[in-house]
């Protein structure tokens, strides 16, 4: 078992939506600096990788379940575990907490290390992991298959300057973006997300155009994200009924 990090967090009103919920994006980006948070206490720093090691950190999978989204003003806590490694991959998971203390989401996470100059997948140093206490297991875990996608409805997006992070590639968080984007109002207004695999396969840099496709089906989408007809991610999201009124 791994260490564990917790720390708390109020949802202010520029990251709710329509619903009065927290913005899926911008509550996976807050969860991603709480493990950053818990590096650096343990002398990890994302520019102490970048600098000892020349890697950066690098998310390939997410698998999320939701039992509902944390509302305006609502204080949460948010916890989280680098669970386990293998000599490529390390597992990360999240868990957020209600103000009643409820469980309302899992966020389980696979991370790579790359080299930042070569872009290439590098091995897991084993001094730079020793520090989270992670199991080291053999076995690789496998997400769903996402099948490619046809006759889907699809709009076009350029990445901008500010779709950017510091390692110099659109910022993980911003795919969540495209993949509502591309989803009818009608629909979001009335549903949030159960459950949500999502594979990002390829990099997407500064000044490319992007098509982000959907096929809704009952209350199941696939979506991919492609950029000169390759695909630089595939998600599947399972939708519930929003009962609350707001």
């Amino acid at each position: 078992m791994g260490k564990r990090y917790r720390t708390s967090y109020e949802i202010p009103f520029y990251e709710t939506d329509v619903n009065h919920c927290a913005k899926l994006p911008h509550l996976l980006a807050v969860a991603l600096q709480v493990s950053g948070m818990q590096s650096a206490e343990l002398g990890m720093s994302d520019q102490y990788v970048l600098d000892t090691y020349g890697l950066v950190w690098v998310i390939t999978d997410y698998d999320i379940s939701i039992e509902r989204l944390p509302k305006f003003a609502e204080k949460i806590t948010i916890e989280t575990e680098a669970k386990s490694y293998n000599k490529l991959f390390c597992y990360r998971d999240f868990a957020i907490l209600g103000q009643d203390g409820q469980k309302i989401m899992t966020i389980a996470t696979t991370f790579v290390l790359i080299d930042f100059k070569t872009r290439k997948v590098a091995p897991v140093p084993a001094d730079l992991i020793d520090v989270y206490d992670s199991e080291f297991i053999k076995k690789i875990k496998r997400g769903p298959k996402y099948p490619l996608l046809e006759n889907a409805d699809k709009k076009d997006y350029h990445v901008r300057y500010f779709d950017l992070d510091m390692n110099g590639h659109v910022n993980n968080s911003k795919y969540f973006d495209w993949i509502y984007d591309v989803m009818p109002i009608d629909f979001l207004k009335g549903h949030y997300p159960k459950h949500i695999a999502l594979k990002y396969v390829k990099e997407i840099h500064y000044g490319h155009d992007i098509v982000s496709e959907v096929l809704l089906e009952d209350k199941t989408s696939r979506h991919q994200i492609t950029t000169d007809g390759q695909v630089n991610a595939q998600a599947i999201l399972e939708w519930g009924a929003v009962l609350e009124e707001v």
